[in-house]
């Protein structure tokens, strides 16, 4: 008779430290474990249909039916841990959660299976105090929730790839975390440090070298060096000397203090193991103050080919930073007050709205964007976000004739102020060739900011969709892959998809250049350039029904598409190719 399985929600907590709290008083530490499960857990669960299963000395596992019932528990039990903690600040107990969607056998009152043991390798990651979950349980919650947790990568214990998970560090409660967060308790220390810049600042610390091998330690500091290279190329990141960073080479070092003593809020570490011809290089991104993991990765290559290794490796590093470090510098925002932003921090809050391509999105954003400008007139990167925002409104036929000459004007002063930022470059660059046509001077803006960082997604994304503009398909199907390579998880993967899909279609590879559009429409589904090259692929490969039916979907999307709109907003590719674009679109049913 075979056991029956079915599919739960698990939520896993476990008290961090408990071997020390232990050593230092069992009996107490017992007893207060008793009362958080007398007074916290047991009395709470029934509300939200939550049923412990199985006690593990420090720990428990808890079902759940639904993933909406089992994150609000785990948040509100979380929440008063903390006001619990505040009462005993001395020696408080810091619990970590893990929920994730678990396919288990029934044994009785009892849960059986691998995916228990996953979870609780999910709680471990979580931050002391906080809560962990998948990318399946998050996708099902509600906005409210949802925007409480951030995205991080993280190598659960005994796997080898980075993890997609979701936390929610309890950001507005780290204080209570351990007396040693109290500022007023180490007052005549912390002057000592200095201050942390307001621009997102990274130490890079030396690389282990695990391979037993000493001779191994010049790769590893070779690799270092171009990653501190590179970066400090990035005019809009503070990053520390390597002198500096080399000073904790050989030391055990801990991640908090060596934010605060370098006056940064992140700080990038890995290792070097060389093993059979072979060199594994691992790295991964902390936020110093909170000890977050907030991106991993690791790269292999041959020995032979180390110094090809080396290069690799600083690239595909370089690239996923400077993305992963906005995200972050994103969410930190979102975390202050409003009445307290200044400039920079309405530039960060306008980058969320910008990337939804909503209308109201877009008009929040760059509302946001001109009360920055407002703020400091002389801020080039605001006016040239600002001048996306009129792009994705003209991209997505929101956009009026006012919007496109205000646009224009903003990226030309965007690029007439600031020489040296290649964001600012990229981001102008790709507005005025939009927006202008001026193929040009679009070009040596983004040049110039390819050359000033290599590895930006936003520069080779601009670079691509230029060589699109300008009939260069071959060389735009190389700059997308590139730059899909380099950051796969970045937030303006759409556009990246999507011109890597009109490259494909006018190759004549339609196969693959459908294959991009679906997955651009699983990207940003609200996006209608998602759909104009999977239309046009279909109705090439003489799939016209099919062609259709994604054509109903896009005017789900935009009820007032036309083809004469499109044929407005889109940038010269050479008439033959207009008109034949055109031309798919009607025989897929849509209006003229």
């Amino acid at each position: 008779m075979a056991v029956p399985r079915r599919l739960t929600v698990m939520v896993s907590l476990d008290v961090a430290g408990f071997t020390r709290l232990v050593q230092e008083n069992e009996r107490a530490t017992l007893a207060e474990l008793a009362a958080i499960r007398r007074k916290l857990i047991d009395p709470t669960l029934e509300r939200r249909s939550g049923n412990v299963f199985k006690t593990m000395g420090d720990g428990v596992l808890i079902e759940f039916p639904n993933v909406e019932d089992a994150v609000s528990w785990t948040v509100e039990f979380q929440e008063a841990m903390a006001e619990r903690n505040l009462h005993q600040p001395d020696k408080p107990v810091l619990v970590r959660a893990g929920i994730a969607l678990a396919d288990v056998y029934i044994a009785g009152e009892d849960r059986l299976g691998a995916a228990i043991a996953y979870v609780v390798r999910l709680q471990e990651v979580a931050p002391p105090g906080g809560i962990a979950m998948t990318h399946s349980v998050r996708w099902q919650l509600g906005k409210s929730l949802v925007a409480r947790f951030t995205r991080v990568m993280k190598v659960l214990k005994g796997m080898d790839e980075p993890w997609e998970i979701w936390v929610w560090p309890p950001s507005e409660l780290t204080g209570l975390a351990s007396p040693a967060a109290d500022p007023s308790r180490h007052a005549d220390r912390e002057e000592r440090y200095p201050p942390i810049p307001e621009k997102p600042s990274l130490a890079v610390l030396p690389f282990q070298n695990l391979s037993g091998d000493p001779d191994q330690d010049y790769f590893a500091d070779g690799v270092v060096e171009e990653i501190i290279t590179a970066l400090s190329r990035v005019r809009s990141f503070f990053v520390i000397a390597r002198n500096s960073s080399f000073a904790y080479k050989g030391k055990s070092v801990d991640v908090k203090q060596v934010g605060r003593e370098l006056g940064v809020r992140y700080v990038l570490e890995g290792s070097v193991r060389r093993a059979s011809g072979k060199v594994r290089v691992t790295c991964q991104l902390i936020e110093a103050a909170t000890n977050l993991h907030i991106w991993a990765d690791r790269f292999e290559g041959e020995l032979q080919d180390i110094f090809d290794l080396q290069d690799r490796v600083t690239e595909n590093v370089v690239g996923a930073i400077v993305p992963n470090l906005q995200l972050a510098e994103i969410e930190r925002a979102r975390q202050k007050p409003t009445k307290n932003l200044e400039a920079y921090d309405l530039y960060l809050h306008a980058l969320p709205p910008l990337y939804t391509l909503e209308k109201s999105g877009l008009d929040e954003s760059l509302r946001l964007l001109n009360s920055a400008i407002e703020i400091e007139p002389t801020y080039s990167l605001a006016k040239a976000m600002a001048a996306r925002c009129c792009v994705f409104k003209r991209a997505q036929l929101w956009g009026t004739e006012e919007e496109r000459v205000e646009g224009t004007r903003l990226a030309r002063e965007a690029l007439g102020a600031h020489k040296d930022d290649p964001t600012t470059l990229a981001v102008a660059g790709h507005a005025l060739g939009y927006l202008a046509q001026e193929f040009e001077n679009a070009r040596n803006a983004i040049d110039r900011s390819l050359f000033l960082n290599p590895n930006s997604i936003i520069g080779l994304t601009a670079q691509g969709m230029l060589h699109n503009w300008t009939n260069r398909p071959d060389a735009a199907l190389d700059t997308f892959r590139r730059a899909l390579r380099i950051s796969p998880l970045d937030p303006g993967k759409l556009w990246t998809l999507f011109g890597l899909a009109r490259a494909y279609t006018r190759l004549g590879r339609h196969e693959e250049g459908l294959e991009t559009g679906l997955a651009a429409i699983r990207e940003r589904p609200q996006s209608i350039h998602s759909y104009l090259p999977v239309i046009q692929c279909l109705v090439r490969l003489d799939r016209v029904d099919e062609a259709r039916r994604y054509a109903a979907d896009l005017m789900r999307v935009d009820r007032e598409f036309t083809v004469t709109k499109f044929n407005a907003v889109a940038v010269s590719q050479g008439d033959e190719w207009r008109k034949q674009a055109a031309a798919d679109f009607r025989l897929a049913g849509l209006p003229e």
